[in-house]
């Protein structure tokens, strides 16, 4: 993941590249699906929940700093260093590593994390198992750069190895659970060779040049995913990230980012899907921005595609500015949230809302009032999220539609100025025999238009359902 503290300069020049990366996260024609009868049973249980926990955590929390990304040697806006150690990029990748050492979430509770997030309506889980940075949470065998590591004074704690614990906890709230794993790995050897400075993101030698290293690098991948594959009860979802590793055919060249990888990096994902499914039946695996067999749902980052899409799709979403902690965020607010929500899934999208633990391995208080927030609000109208599809015109105005067998649902996003529900509103569907508001009992009246239906809401609903973040009507 990246930064997303931008200035608006910077905004403002980096427009036309997020403009062609959307176009190119919109673009379905080189979707595949999935030709395995247990991976599809497993997409459609995927696109049925909607709505799942993200959670970027690692050594970065400490210094509450941007996850990974300030050991890249890019200049670009997520990749700066601060701090006394920001002048030379060799101390301050030793300094950086040297925070395992440091590393002590004592008020480490995943129990809390899943109660709030079920209480929230959220049904998956996908964590950071390991970022760009290389740094593990969990036992890994193939390196010591790991929270489990003697080095690391977690490692006494009988909870040590978090990504067990994360699993464990939310299984046991029914969640579907994915694993985040980084491709590239900024620590490895094999990847980032000591011999050569790396000058970007990228391995920094010539695979074809050396096949020896980059076989021991793709080992090393291999080794580490089947670990996470077979030592941490079922998974469901492999969700793999750092799109620059890549074989060099799937390049896309409107991509700006795509254009600049120099070399093929091919880790050989036949092989790992492959291994993981023997292991994991019916997983889903997403390898984000790499079209193909191998990216069975597509992941737009801090954005919402502007139409409906037919491909199975999730928006990933910081709930405040950072995907990794900082001590004062902005938080998104839950109006905002609950919009976001209701947009993608009328646009047949999940959306996996990102939560930053800190290094003590706590979240902002803030985060858990406003997943309850949230919560409130899908206690009443849940039954217009899940299990829904899309219904066209999906977006329009104010209004998105879902429905589910023979029930629809408009749900109606209220400008910031809106308070209270329209005496009068004309919804975008077809005549039916029944209309009723969401959270009130009452069935509503109402007449056919030239474009729709328009309802008629009683006084006592309006100032019962004052200040929801959105209003749905469900038409029977």
């Amino acid at each position: 993941m990246k930064h997303s503290y931008l200035t608006l300069f910077m905004v403002l020049q980096l427009g036309v590249a997020a403009f062609a990366q959307q176009h190119s996260e919109q673009n379905h024609s080189k979707y595949v699906w999935p030709k395995d009868e247990l991976v599809k049973q497993k997409l459609n249980q995927w696109q049925n929940v909607k709505f799942g926990l993200l959670m970027h955590w690692g050594t970065y929390s400490q210094w509450g700093i941007v996850e990974s990304w300030s050991l890249c040697p890019e200049d670009e806006g997520w990749c700066e260093r601060k701090g006394p150690h920001s002048a030379n990029w060799y101390d301050y990748k030793n300094a950086y590593e040297k925070l395992q050492t440091t590393f002590n979430p004592v008020k480490f509770n995943p129990e809390r994390w899943a109660n709030a997030a079920k209480g929230a309506g959220m049904k998956y889980l996908v964590f950071t198992t390991k970022h760009h940075d290389g740094f593990c949470m969990f036992d890994t065998k193939q390196t010591d750069y790991k929270i489990t590591d003697a080095k690391s004074p977690f490692s006494a704690n009988p909870r040590r190895n978090v990504t067990k614990e994360i699993l464990a906890a939310f299984r046991s709230q029914d969640f579907m659970l994915g694993t985040y794993f980084s491709k590239p790995d900024w620590h490895n050897e094999h990847y980032w060779k000591p011999y050569f400075p790396p000058k970007d993101r990228n391995v920094n030698y010539d695979p074809k040049k050396y096949p020896d290293e980059w076989n021991k690098f793709k080992d090393f991948t291999y080794n580490q995913i089947q670990e996470l594959m077979t030592g941490y009860g079922s998974v469901d979802i492999l969700w793999l990230d750092g799109g620059w590793v890549r074989p060099f055919s799937t390049i896309d060249s409107t991509v700006s980012w795509q254009r600049t990888i120099p070399y093929n990096q091919d880790i050989d994902m036949a092989r790992i899907a492959g291994m993981a499914r023997q292991h994991q039946p019916g997983l889903l695996v997403v390898d984000r921005t790499v079209s193909g067999e191998f990216e069975n749902y597509v992941t737009p980052e801090q954005q919402i595609p502007d139409h409906y899409m037919p491909i199975p799709w999730e928006t990933c979403m910081t709930m405040g500015d950072s995907w990794s902690y900082i001590p004062k965020e902005n938080f998104k607010s839950a109006r905002k949230l609950v919009q976001t929500l209701v947009d993608v899934v009328s646009k047949n999208g999940n959306l996996l809302l990102n939560v930053a633990p800190g290094p003590d391995g706590e979240w902002h208080e803030e985060a858990y009032n406003r997943l309850r927030q949230i919560g409130d609000w899908m206690q009443v109208n849940g039954e217009s999220i899940y299990e829904t599809k899309p219904l066209a015109p999906y977006r329009q105005g104010q209004w998105a539609l879902t429905g589910k067998g023979a029930v629809r649902y408009a749900s109606y996003l209220p400008t910031e100025s809106e308070t209270t529900l329209p005496a009068t509103v004309t919804l975008p569907i077809v005549p039916t025999k029944s209309v009723t508001l969401l959270g009130n009992k009452q069935t509503l009246s109402w007449k056919k238009t030239a474009t729709g239906i328009t309802v008629s809401v009683p006084e006592a609903a309006r100032k019962k359902l004052r200040d929801q973040p959105v209003w749905v009507f469900k038409v029977s």
